[in-house]
Protein backbone atom coordinates (compact mmCIF):
# COMPACT_ATOMS: atom_id res chain seq x y z
CA UNK A 1 0.00 0.00 0.00
CA UNK A 2 2.83 2.37 0.74
CA UNK A 3 4.74 1.85 -1.98
CA UNK A 4 1.21 2.15 -4.21
CA UNK A 5 1.18 5.41 -2.10
CA UNK A 6 4.68 6.54 -2.77
CA UNK A 7 4.19 6.02 -6.75
CA UNK A 8 1.09 8.15 -6.92
CA UNK A 9 2.97 10.91 -5.41
CA UNK A 10 6.17 10.39 -7.66
CA UNK A 11 3.58 10.36 -11.31
CA UNK A 12 1.70 13.38 -9.59
CA UNK A 13 4.98 15.38 -8.82
CA UNK A 14 6.57 14.31 -12.60
CA UNK A 15 2.92 15.68 -13.89
CA UNK A 16 2.81 19.00 -12.01
CA UNK A 17 6.20 19.00 -12.92
CA UNK A 18 5.73 18.25 -16.92
CA UNK A 19 3.02 20.87 -16.66
CA UNK A 20 4.86 23.75 -15.39
CA UNK A 21 8.23 22.66 -18.04
CA UNK A 22 5.27 23.43 -20.71
CA UNK A 23 3.81 26.46 -19.14
CA UNK A 24 7.83 27.36 -19.37
CA UNK A 25 8.64 25.92 -22.90
CA UNK A 26 5.49 27.49 -24.11
CA UNK A 27 6.93 31.82 -22.81
CA UNK A 28 10.05 30.77 -23.89
CA UNK A 29 8.56 29.95 -26.93
CA UNK A 30 6.43 33.35 -26.68
CA UNK A 31 9.50 35.20 -26.02
CA UNK A 32 11.79 33.39 -29.70
CA UNK A 33 8.80 34.69 -31.22
CA UNK A 34 8.54 37.82 -30.08
CA UNK A 35 12.16 39.12 -30.54
CA UNK A 36 12.34 38.21 -33.78
CA UNK A 37 9.13 40.12 -34.91
CA UNK A 38 9.89 42.82 -36.88
CA UNK A 39 6.32 44.15 -38.57
CA UNK A 40 5.79 46.11 -41.56
CA UNK A 41 3.93 49.04 -39.11
CA UNK A 42 2.36 52.39 -40.50
CA UNK A 43 3.44 55.19 -37.91
CA UNK A 44 0.71 56.51 -35.64
CA UNK A 45 -0.27 60.16 -35.23
CA UNK A 46 -1.26 59.60 -31.02
CA UNK A 47 1.67 60.63 -28.62
CA UNK A 48 2.34 59.36 -25.44
CA UNK A 49 5.51 60.06 -23.01
CA UNK A 50 8.31 57.63 -22.99
CA UNK A 51 9.89 58.68 -19.76
CA UNK A 52 6.71 59.17 -17.77
CA UNK A 53 6.95 58.79 -14.33
CA UNK A 54 2.95 57.71 -14.51
CA UNK A 55 1.82 54.39 -15.84
CA UNK A 56 0.57 55.10 -19.56
CA UNK A 57 -3.15 53.57 -20.26
CA UNK A 58 -3.71 52.92 -23.85
CA UNK A 59 -7.31 51.90 -24.17
CA UNK A 60 -9.77 51.65 -27.48
CA UNK A 61 -11.62 49.16 -29.56
CA UNK A 62 -10.36 45.96 -31.10
CA UNK A 63 -8.49 46.15 -34.17
CA UNK A 64 -7.72 49.90 -33.86
CA UNK A 65 -4.21 49.54 -33.57
CA UNK A 66 -2.78 49.40 -29.64
CA UNK A 67 -0.66 46.39 -30.68
CA UNK A 68 1.36 47.99 -33.45
CA UNK A 69 1.47 51.18 -31.70
CA UNK A 70 3.00 49.43 -28.81
CA UNK A 71 5.97 47.86 -30.96
CA UNK A 72 6.31 51.94 -32.68
CA UNK A 73 6.82 53.12 -28.87
CA UNK A 74 9.41 49.60 -29.03
CA UNK A 75 11.99 51.10 -31.03
CA UNK A 76 11.85 54.49 -28.70
CA UNK A 77 12.22 52.72 -25.47
CA UNK A 78 15.15 51.17 -23.40
CA UNK A 79 15.40 47.17 -23.00
CA UNK A 80 11.30 46.66 -23.63
CA UNK A 81 9.79 43.46 -22.21
CA UNK A 82 6.35 43.46 -24.23
CA UNK A 83 3.91 40.96 -22.84
CA UNK A 84 0.37 40.10 -25.38
CA UNK A 85 -2.41 38.61 -23.59
CA UNK A 86 -4.58 37.88 -26.56
CA UNK A 87 -1.61 35.63 -27.05
CA UNK A 88 -2.69 31.51 -26.37
CA UNK A 89 0.88 31.01 -24.74
CA UNK A 90 -0.61 33.35 -22.35
CA UNK A 91 -4.15 33.19 -22.06
CA UNK A 92 -4.64 31.73 -19.13
CA UNK A 93 -1.59 33.44 -17.03
CA UNK A 94 -2.65 34.69 -13.40
CA UNK A 95 -1.67 38.06 -12.59
CA UNK A 96 1.10 36.62 -9.49
CA UNK A 97 2.69 34.83 -12.27
CA UNK A 98 3.46 38.31 -13.92
CA UNK A 99 7.03 38.35 -11.89
CA UNK A 100 7.62 34.81 -13.25
CA UNK A 101 7.85 35.53 -16.41
CA UNK A 102 10.06 38.57 -16.30
CA UNK A 103 12.52 36.31 -14.41
CA UNK A 104 12.18 33.42 -17.14
CA UNK A 105 13.07 36.33 -19.45
CA UNK A 106 15.76 37.84 -17.40
CA UNK A 107 17.13 34.44 -17.02
CA UNK A 108 17.14 33.14 -20.93
CA UNK A 109 18.20 36.63 -22.41
CA UNK A 110 20.19 37.97 -19.67
CA UNK A 111 18.41 41.24 -19.91
CA UNK A 112 16.82 43.14 -16.99
CA UNK A 113 13.71 45.10 -18.77
CA UNK A 114 13.30 48.80 -18.61
CA UNK A 115 10.21 49.50 -19.75
CA UNK A 116 7.51 46.79 -19.30
CA UNK A 117 4.44 46.33 -22.00
CA UNK A 118 1.17 44.72 -21.09
CA UNK A 119 -0.95 44.23 -24.21
CA UNK A 120 -4.82 43.70 -23.31
CA UNK A 121 -4.36 43.62 -19.89
CA UNK A 122 -7.96 43.40 -18.93
CA UNK A 123 -7.53 39.73 -19.87
CA UNK A 124 -5.50 39.03 -16.78
CA UNK A 125 -7.90 38.95 -13.60
CA UNK A 126 -6.66 41.14 -10.99
CA UNK A 127 -4.37 43.00 -12.91
CA UNK A 128 -4.64 46.21 -10.84
CA UNK A 129 -2.67 44.87 -8.20
CA UNK A 130 0.70 43.51 -10.01
CA UNK A 131 0.93 46.62 -12.28
CA UNK A 132 0.58 48.59 -8.67
CA UNK A 133 3.15 46.67 -6.91
CA UNK A 134 5.53 46.86 -10.20
CA UNK A 135 4.83 50.12 -10.39
CA UNK A 136 5.64 50.88 -6.93
CA UNK A 137 9.25 49.10 -7.22
CA UNK A 138 9.78 52.26 -9.22
CA UNK A 139 12.28 49.91 -11.46
CA UNK A 140 9.98 50.00 -14.87
CA UNK A 141 8.64 52.30 -17.00
CA UNK A 142 5.01 50.35 -17.35
CA UNK A 143 3.19 50.98 -20.24
CA UNK A 144 -0.52 48.99 -20.77
CA UNK A 145 -3.32 48.28 -23.30
CA UNK A 146 -6.83 47.42 -23.15
CA UNK A 147 -10.13 46.93 -25.47
CA UNK A 148 -12.14 48.20 -22.67
CA UNK A 149 -13.45 51.72 -21.49
CA UNK A 150 -12.67 50.56 -17.46
CA UNK A 151 -9.04 51.70 -18.63
CA UNK A 152 -10.17 55.35 -19.58
CA UNK A 153 -8.74 58.22 -17.02
CA UNK A 154 -12.30 58.17 -15.17
CA UNK A 155 -12.19 54.43 -14.22
CA UNK A 156 -8.59 53.76 -13.78
CA UNK A 157 -7.69 56.16 -11.40
CA UNK A 158 -10.04 54.28 -9.13
CA UNK A 159 -7.91 51.46 -10.21
CA UNK A 160 -4.61 52.87 -10.12
CA UNK A 161 -4.87 55.17 -7.64
CA UNK A 162 -3.72 58.12 -9.35
CA UNK A 163 -0.62 56.81 -10.98
CA UNK A 164 -1.54 56.67 -14.28
CA UNK A 165 -2.24 58.64 -17.63
CA UNK A 166 -4.46 57.56 -20.05
CA UNK A 167 -5.08 57.87 -23.94
CA UNK A 168 -7.45 57.07 -26.53
CA UNK A 169 -6.72 55.03 -29.65
CA UNK A 170 -9.06 55.07 -32.49
CA UNK A 171 -9.00 53.71 -35.94
CA UNK A 172 -7.03 55.71 -38.80
CA UNK A 173 -7.62 59.46 -39.22
CA UNK A 174 -8.52 60.62 -41.93
CA UNK A 175 -4.76 61.94 -41.90
CA UNK A 176 -3.54 58.10 -41.40
CA UNK A 177 -6.30 57.02 -43.85
CA UNK A 178 -4.32 59.23 -46.58
CA UNK A 179 -0.86 57.92 -45.27
CA UNK A 180 -1.69 54.08 -45.64
CA UNK A 181 -3.00 55.07 -48.96
CA UNK A 182 0.52 56.21 -49.66
CA UNK A 183 -0.93 59.84 -50.19
CA UNK A 184 0.90 62.71 -48.64
CA UNK A 185 -2.07 64.66 -46.45
CA UNK A 186 -1.87 68.36 -46.95
CA UNK A 187 -0.21 68.10 -50.47
CA UNK A 188 -3.29 69.75 -52.22
CA UNK A 189 -2.88 72.78 -54.74
CA UNK A 190 -5.72 72.15 -57.10
CA UNK A 191 -9.45 72.29 -57.56
CA UNK A 192 -8.74 68.41 -59.35
CA UNK A 193 -6.53 68.06 -55.72
CA UNK A 194 -9.46 68.85 -53.84
CA UNK A 195 -12.04 66.55 -55.62
CA UNK A 196 -9.89 63.31 -55.25
CA UNK A 197 -9.56 64.27 -51.40
CA UNK A 198 -13.24 64.83 -51.14
CA UNK A 199 -13.55 61.03 -53.00
CA UNK A 200 -11.39 59.79 -50.61
CA UNK A 201 -12.97 61.10 -47.68
CA UNK A 202 -16.05 59.49 -48.98
CA UNK A 203 -14.84 56.17 -49.02
CA UNK A 204 -13.17 57.11 -45.18
CA UNK A 205 -16.82 57.86 -43.88
CA UNK A 206 -18.00 54.67 -45.60
CA UNK A 207 -15.79 51.85 -44.31
CA UNK A 208 -13.87 53.76 -41.75
CA UNK A 209 -10.18 53.83 -40.59
CA UNK A 210 -9.76 50.32 -39.15
CA UNK A 211 -6.06 49.47 -40.18
CA UNK A 212 -7.15 46.30 -41.52
CA UNK A 213 -10.17 47.16 -43.68
CA UNK A 214 -8.32 50.45 -44.81
CA UNK A 215 -5.53 48.05 -46.34
CA UNK A 216 -7.60 44.91 -47.85
CA UNK A 217 -11.03 44.21 -50.10
CA UNK A 218 -12.88 42.19 -47.85
CA UNK A 219 -13.90 45.24 -46.05
CA UNK A 220 -17.77 44.44 -44.97
CA UNK A 221 -16.72 40.90 -43.97
CA UNK A 222 -14.09 42.31 -41.41
CA UNK A 223 -16.24 44.81 -40.63
CA UNK A 224 -19.12 42.32 -39.65
CA UNK A 225 -16.61 40.10 -37.55
CA UNK A 226 -15.25 43.31 -35.61
CA UNK A 227 -18.82 43.81 -34.66
CA UNK A 228 -19.68 40.34 -33.52
CA UNK A 229 -16.37 39.75 -31.74
CA UNK A 230 -16.52 42.94 -29.44
CA UNK A 231 -19.99 41.84 -28.81
CA UNK A 232 -19.15 38.13 -28.23
CA UNK A 233 -16.05 38.73 -26.48
CA UNK A 234 -16.09 42.16 -24.65
CA UNK A 235 -19.39 42.32 -23.60
CA UNK A 236 -21.34 38.63 -23.32
CA UNK A 237 -18.42 36.77 -22.04
CA UNK A 238 -16.53 39.33 -20.41
CA UNK A 239 -19.36 40.03 -18.69
CA UNK A 240 -21.35 36.72 -18.48
CA UNK A 241 -24.84 38.36 -20.06
CA UNK A 242 -27.32 35.83 -19.88
CA UNK A 243 -30.09 37.62 -22.01
CA UNK A 244 -28.77 36.96 -25.03
CA UNK A 245 -31.28 38.71 -27.16
CA UNK A 246 -31.43 41.90 -25.61
CA UNK A 247 -27.97 41.91 -25.91
CA UNK A 248 -27.48 41.77 -29.94
CA UNK A 249 -31.01 43.61 -29.88
CA UNK A 250 -28.89 46.77 -27.99
CA UNK A 251 -25.75 46.52 -29.52
CA UNK A 252 -27.58 46.32 -33.10
CA UNK A 253 -29.67 49.13 -32.03
CA UNK A 254 -27.12 51.37 -30.87
CA UNK A 255 -25.30 50.98 -33.89
CA UNK A 256 -28.27 52.05 -36.27
CA UNK A 257 -28.77 55.06 -33.90
CA UNK A 258 -25.05 56.65 -34.09
CA UNK A 259 -25.20 60.41 -34.36
CA UNK A 260 -28.98 60.18 -32.18
CA UNK A 261 -29.85 61.47 -29.40
CA UNK A 262 -31.01 58.27 -27.12
CA UNK A 263 -32.64 57.27 -23.93
CA UNK A 264 -33.07 54.35 -21.61
CA UNK A 265 -36.77 54.48 -21.78
CA UNK A 266 -37.15 54.36 -25.58
CA UNK A 267 -34.35 51.23 -25.56
CA UNK A 268 -36.84 49.92 -23.11
CA UNK A 269 -39.83 50.72 -24.40
CA UNK A 270 -38.37 48.82 -28.34
CA UNK A 271 -36.88 46.11 -26.71
CA UNK A 272 -40.03 45.25 -25.48
CA UNK A 273 -42.26 45.86 -28.32
CA UNK A 274 -39.80 43.26 -29.87
CA UNK A 275 -40.87 40.67 -27.29
CA UNK A 276 -38.11 41.00 -25.13
CA UNK A 277 -38.63 40.54 -21.84
CA UNK A 278 -36.41 42.98 -19.49
CA UNK A 279 -36.37 45.68 -17.05
CA UNK A 280 -35.50 48.93 -17.37
CA UNK A 281 -32.39 48.15 -14.89
CA UNK A 282 -31.56 45.73 -17.06
CA UNK A 283 -31.49 47.96 -20.21
CA UNK A 284 -29.50 50.12 -17.94
CA UNK A 285 -26.75 47.84 -17.06
CA UNK A 286 -26.31 46.08 -20.43
CA UNK A 287 -25.83 49.83 -21.74
CA UNK A 288 -23.30 50.55 -19.71
CA UNK A 289 -21.61 47.39 -20.77
CA UNK A 290 -21.77 47.70 -24.08
CA UNK A 291 -20.24 51.23 -23.52
CA UNK A 292 -17.28 49.26 -21.83
CA UNK A 293 -16.36 47.34 -25.57
CA UNK A 294 -15.57 50.81 -25.92
CA UNK A 295 -17.19 50.73 -29.31
CA UNK A 296 -20.01 53.16 -28.32
CA UNK A 297 -19.42 56.93 -26.65
CA UNK A 298 -22.59 58.89 -25.38
CA UNK A 299 -22.00 62.66 -24.80
CA UNK A 300 -24.58 64.46 -22.33
CA UNK A 301 -26.45 67.61 -23.26
CA UNK A 302 -24.69 70.55 -22.20
CA UNK A 303 -26.33 72.59 -18.78
CA UNK A 304 -24.94 74.02 -16.25
CA UNK A 305 -26.44 71.86 -13.56
CA UNK A 306 -24.10 68.71 -13.07
CA UNK A 307 -27.04 66.63 -12.76
CA UNK A 308 -28.66 67.37 -15.53
CA UNK A 309 -25.57 66.92 -17.53
CA UNK A 310 -25.10 63.44 -15.95
CA UNK A 311 -28.66 62.58 -17.49
CA UNK A 312 -30.35 60.79 -20.34
CA UNK A 313 -30.81 61.44 -23.05
CA UNK A 314 -27.53 61.62 -24.37
CA UNK A 315 -26.08 61.37 -27.99
CA UNK A 316 -24.59 58.31 -29.28
CA UNK A 317 -21.46 58.12 -31.45
CA UNK A 318 -19.64 54.98 -32.53
CA UNK A 319 -15.67 54.25 -32.61
CA UNK A 320 -15.39 53.94 -36.28
CA UNK A 321 -18.17 55.07 -39.72
CA UNK A 322 -17.54 51.87 -41.35
CA UNK A 323 -19.09 49.73 -38.38
CA UNK A 324 -22.56 51.60 -39.27
CA UNK A 325 -21.96 49.18 -42.97
CA UNK A 326 -23.15 46.47 -40.52
CA UNK A 327 -26.67 47.70 -39.21
CA UNK A 328 -27.04 50.71 -42.16
CA UNK A 329 -30.60 50.60 -43.99
CA UNK A 330 -30.63 54.06 -45.19
CA UNK A 331 -27.40 56.39 -46.39
CA UNK A 332 -27.29 59.14 -44.17
CA UNK A 333 -23.74 61.57 -45.05
CA UNK A 334 -24.88 63.89 -42.32
CA UNK A 335 -24.82 61.46 -39.85
CA UNK A 336 -21.42 60.18 -41.23
CA UNK A 337 -20.11 63.31 -40.88
CA UNK A 338 -21.13 64.21 -37.72
CA UNK A 339 -19.91 60.93 -35.94
CA UNK A 340 -16.16 61.64 -38.11
CA UNK A 341 -16.13 65.00 -36.61
CA UNK A 342 -16.71 63.35 -32.87
CA UNK A 343 -14.51 61.16 -33.86
CA UNK A 344 -11.48 63.88 -34.30
CA UNK A 345 -12.82 65.50 -31.53
CA UNK A 346 -11.88 62.52 -29.02
CA UNK A 347 -8.17 62.40 -30.95
CA UNK A 348 -7.62 66.10 -29.83
CA UNK A 349 -8.49 65.29 -26.49
CA UNK A 350 -5.66 63.41 -26.17
CA UNK A 351 -3.52 66.57 -26.32
CA UNK A 352 -6.08 68.42 -23.84
CA UNK A 353 -7.64 66.42 -21.28
CA UNK A 354 -9.48 69.48 -20.22
CA UNK A 355 -11.89 69.68 -23.18
CA UNK A 356 -15.47 68.40 -22.51
CA UNK A 357 -17.67 67.59 -25.65
CA UNK A 358 -21.52 68.00 -25.13
CA UNK A 359 -24.23 69.04 -27.15
CA UNK A 360 -26.83 71.46 -26.60
CA UNK A 361 -30.49 70.58 -27.08
CA UNK A 362 -32.89 73.45 -25.51
CA UNK A 363 -36.59 75.00 -26.23
CA UNK A 364 -36.10 73.25 -29.79
CA UNK A 365 -32.58 74.99 -30.28
CA UNK A 366 -29.92 72.39 -31.15
CA UNK A 367 -26.27 72.34 -31.56
CA UNK A 368 -24.18 69.65 -32.34
CA UNK A 369 -21.43 69.92 -30.67
CA UNK A 370 -20.36 72.80 -27.87
CA UNK A 371 -16.82 72.21 -26.80
CA UNK A 372 -15.69 73.35 -23.47
CA UNK A 373 -11.87 73.62 -21.81
CA UNK A 374 -11.85 74.15 -18.27
CA UNK A 375 -14.67 76.54 -17.22
CA UNK A 376 -14.68 78.23 -20.72
CA UNK A 377 -17.02 77.37 -24.00
CA UNK A 378 -14.23 77.69 -26.46
CA UNK A 379 -16.08 76.95 -29.93
CA UNK A 380 -19.26 75.83 -30.70
CA UNK A 381 -19.78 73.27 -33.76
CA UNK A 382 -22.96 72.15 -36.34
CA UNK A 383 -22.84 69.53 -38.88
CA UNK A 384 -24.42 69.40 -42.11
CA UNK A 385 -23.95 67.78 -45.74
CA UNK A 386 -25.11 71.10 -47.42
CA UNK A 387 -25.79 74.49 -45.99
CA UNK A 388 -29.23 76.15 -47.93
CA UNK A 389 -31.48 78.77 -47.28
CA UNK A 390 -34.06 75.87 -46.31
CA UNK A 391 -31.53 75.29 -43.37
CA UNK A 392 -29.91 77.93 -42.48
CA UNK A 393 -32.08 79.29 -39.69
CA UNK A 394 -31.14 75.82 -38.34
CA UNK A 395 -27.52 75.54 -38.50
CA UNK A 396 -26.55 79.63 -38.61
CA UNK A 397 -29.12 80.99 -36.13
CA UNK A 398 -29.33 78.57 -33.84
CA UNK A 399 -25.62 78.82 -33.52
CA UNK A 400 -26.04 82.57 -33.35
CA UNK A 401 -28.52 82.46 -30.29
CA UNK A 402 -26.30 80.10 -28.02
CA UNK A 403 -23.49 81.73 -28.64
CA UNK A 404 -25.00 84.60 -26.94
CA UNK A 405 -26.47 82.44 -24.00
CA UNK A 406 -22.66 80.68 -23.72
CA UNK A 407 -20.53 83.79 -24.34
CA UNK A 408 -18.33 81.88 -27.21
CA UNK A 409 -17.97 83.63 -30.48
CA UNK A 410 -15.72 80.59 -31.59
CA UNK A 411 -18.81 79.63 -34.31
CA UNK A 412 -17.87 76.83 -37.06
CA UNK A 413 -20.48 74.94 -39.26
CA UNK A 414 -18.77 71.46 -40.83
CA UNK A 415 -19.83 70.95 -44.44
CA UNK A 416 -19.25 68.86 -47.36
CA UNK A 417 -17.43 71.27 -49.83
CA UNK A 418 -18.96 74.67 -48.11
CA UNK A 419 -16.50 77.23 -47.22
CA UNK A 420 -17.16 81.11 -46.58
CA UNK A 421 -17.34 83.38 -44.01
CA UNK A 422 -21.02 84.20 -43.03
CA UNK A 423 -21.78 87.82 -41.57
CA UNK A 424 -24.93 87.63 -39.62
CA UNK A 425 -26.81 89.56 -36.28
CA UNK A 426 -23.33 90.70 -34.97
CA UNK A 427 -21.53 87.48 -35.57
CA UNK A 428 -19.10 85.50 -37.44
CA UNK A 429 -19.37 82.13 -38.67
CA UNK A 430 -16.83 80.40 -40.48
CA UNK A 431 -18.24 77.35 -42.96
CA UNK A 432 -15.34 75.27 -43.45
CA UNK A 433 -15.08 71.59 -45.68
CA UNK A 434 -14.76 68.55 -43.77
CA UNK A 435 -11.94 66.94 -45.85
CA UNK A 436 -10.08 70.33 -44.95
CA UNK A 437 -10.64 70.58 -41.28
CA UNK A 438 -9.76 66.70 -40.79
CA UNK A 439 -6.17 67.92 -42.25
CA UNK A 440 -5.82 70.56 -39.27
CA UNK A 441 -4.30 69.24 -36.48
CA UNK A 442 -4.85 72.19 -34.46
CA UNK A 443 -7.45 72.17 -31.60
CA UNK A 444 -10.16 74.50 -31.52
CA UNK A 445 -8.34 77.35 -29.26
CA UNK A 446 -5.32 77.91 -31.98
CA UNK A 447 -8.08 78.07 -34.40
CA UNK A 448 -9.94 80.91 -32.82
CA UNK A 449 -7.28 83.39 -34.21
CA UNK A 450 -7.43 82.35 -37.42
CA UNK A 451 -11.47 82.77 -37.61
CA UNK A 452 -11.62 86.11 -36.65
Amino acid sequence: MYKIISLIKIIFINIVFLIATMDRDNIIDYFNEYSGLKPNILDRELEVPTDSKFIISLFGPRRAGKTFYFFQLEKTLEKPFYLNFEDSRLYSIKANEIRDIIRIYIENFGAEPRNIMFDEIQNVAGWESIVRELYDVKKYGIFITGSSSKLMSSEIATQLRGRSLSYLMLPFSFREFLTAKKIMPGKYHTKDDEAKLRKLLSEYLEFGGFPEVVLNEDKIKILKEYSELALFRDFIERHKAKNMGLARYLHETMIQNFSKEASIRSFFEKAKSSGIKISNNTVYDYIDKLRDTSLFFFINRYSKKPHLRASWPKKIYIADTGLSKTQRFSEDKGRLLENAVFLEFLRRKNANPLLDIYYFSEHDVEIDFLLKSADKVIQLVQVTYELTDKNYRREVMHLIKVSKEVKCRNLLILTWNDERIIQESGATVKAMPLWKWLLTKEPPERLLAKVF
